[in-house]
């Protein structure tokens, strides 16, 4: 049996990391706190950082106005 390697393997940080959509800050998934659209984040990625959530867009997506919520808690 063939083994994944590369960013097909499961240990790959491509599957855990996020970037912020503000300031393209590298989010990791259990390791950062992720603020995410629940509209946007389909179609957009529209995932943010716990510094531009809060202080830059005042926890409202810029892009249709919603309520940011944490990524943990939508699963």
């Amino acid at each position: 049996m063939i083994k994944p390697r590369g960013c097909n393997a499961s240990g790959h940080k491509g599957w855990v990391e996020l970037k912020c959509r503000i300031c393209a800050k590298k989010l990791y998934i259990g390791d950062d706190i992720i603020y995410v659209c629940p509209k946007c984040s389909r179609t957009q990625d529209a995932y943010f950082c716990i510094a531009d959530a809060k202080k830059t867009i005042h926890m409202k997506c810029p892009y249709c106005g919603s309520e940011l919520k944490l990524l943990l808690t939508l699963t």
